[in-house]
């Protein structure tokens, strides 16, 4: 082997480690989306920060030094110019899809279509969009990881939550498929299902009244935060890549149930 030839095998060498501690993170301009930023940022990780609010964006690039990049991830002219400004970039050997949402918290018979293709649209085109973008890149790294944010909303229904159940349900399913679907070319699928989680805006924007979203969370001592649920999907993507958590259910202490949730005061 020439020197040349070593010289190439170790600059591929050294793109392929700074690959596997690069990562795309979805929703984050907010909640758990801009809290895992700020923590794989903290472990030194390269991140390319994606979400629509470009303005949040560029407050969180200059806190943490992440890429932002503002994206619609439901728009595939968005998802395109974002997959190329990342390969320009050097590539990703993480996916991690959190941007989604609910909206709404009616019975089916009152249910709103809009509500609904919303949730479908954010939570599982989107997810699946992003996905099928970068598999190529994942597959080409040779130990790929995506990480899907889904909810305990997507493995147990509840009343008022159909619509949120049926799109996180669909995550779901979606995720367990790209597992067995992907495990051939060593990429990893990992899902974190997190329950009552307190964050800035998921309850307001569910509810669309501050008051009826503080409901949500009141008497509870401990909800989960969105650092801790960064904490975990930090964990999940830095374990070493033959460790796969296939499924992580995180709730606080506090929710033994989705329709156990204990309130005190």
């Amino acid at each position: 082997m020439t020197a040349q030839d070593k010289a190439g095998q170790n600059r591929a060498a050294q793109n392929k480690t700074a690959q596997n501690r690069a990562a795309v993170v979805t929703g984050a301009s907010t909640g758990i989306g801009e809290a895992t930023v700020q923590a794989l940022r903290a472990d030194g990780w390269t991140v390319f920060a994606v979400a629509r609010r470009a303005e949040r964006l560029a407050a969180l690039e200059t806190e943490t030094g992440a890429v932002a990049i503002p994206a619609d991830i439901t728009e595939d002219v968005d998802v395109a110019q974002l997959l190329a400004r990342v390969t320009e970039a050097g590539g990703i050997g993480t996916l991690i899809n959190i941007a989604g949402g609910a909206r709404g918290a009616d019975p089916v018979g009152a249910a709103s279509s809009e509500d609904w293709e919303w949730m479908y649209r954010v939570n599982v085109l989107g997810t699946m969009k992003l996905t099928r973008a970068f598999l190529p890149m994942l597959r080409a790294n040779g130990e790929g990881t995506v990480l899907n944010l889904t909810s305990t909303a997507g493995l147990v229904a509840y009343e008022g939550g159909a619509g949120y159940n049926a799109a996180k349900f669909a995550q779901h399913a979606m995720t367990g498929a790209l597992r067995l679907e992907e495990a051939e070319h060593n990429i990893r699928v990992i899902e974190v299902a997190p329950g009552l989680v307190q964050t800035e805006e998921f309850a307001l924007n569910r509810l669309g009244d501050r008051q009826a979203a503080e409901k949500v969370y009141q008497g509870v001592e401990k909800p989960l935060t969105a650092a801790d649920v960064a904490d975990v999907v930090r964990y999940a993507v830095s374990a070493p890549h033959h460790v796969n958590l296939d499924q992580i259910v995180i709730r606080p202490v506090a929710q033994a149930a989705n329709h156990k949730i204990i309130r005190r005061g």
